[in-house]
């Protein structure tokens, strides 16, 4: 299953979004209202659980200078990954595109694939507010 996001413009540039998004901590200000937690486990990995949903922990896993960050599950259970691409576009400005990708029998799919959309989609949409 291969879910992505609309391409963001964020007011940061390309460097800056990257060490941005590969500081995890920083994900907390990009998780949508309705998390229940959010925890930083080590330097590169954190859990989060949002309302009436089991926790997940993401780790990061690769990371390519400036413009790729991939985040994976830290669990074999529910294999996937999710890589932010960021692309610079102006002088001070990058656009950054969320791409979820997971393998999913097909019951557990049609299960997730709202709440995984709408939550990618949280996800982009903060990362405009971000100063």
């Amino acid at each position: 299953m291969r879910i992505e996001s609309p391409k963001t413009t964020v007011n940061k540039t390309q460097e800056e979004l990257f060490h941005f998004l590969t500081d995890i901590k920083n994900f907390e200000t990009l998780m949508p209202e309705n998390t229940s937690r959010f925890e930083v486990l080590a330097e590169d990995k954190f859990v989060f659980a949002l309302k009436g949903m089991p926790e997940i922990v993401l780790q990061l896993k690769d990371k390519n200078e400036f413009d790729r960050i991939v985040l994976g599950a830290a669990s074999d259970k529910l294999p996937f990954t999710l890589t932010a691409h960021i692309n610079s576009i102006d002088e001070g400005k990058s656009e950054a595109h969320l791409v979820f990708d997971g393998e999913f029998n097909a019951m557990m799919g049609m299960m997730i694939k709202g709440p995984i959309t709408s939550f990618i989609g949280t996800l982009s949409n903060n990362m405009t507010k971000i100063s």
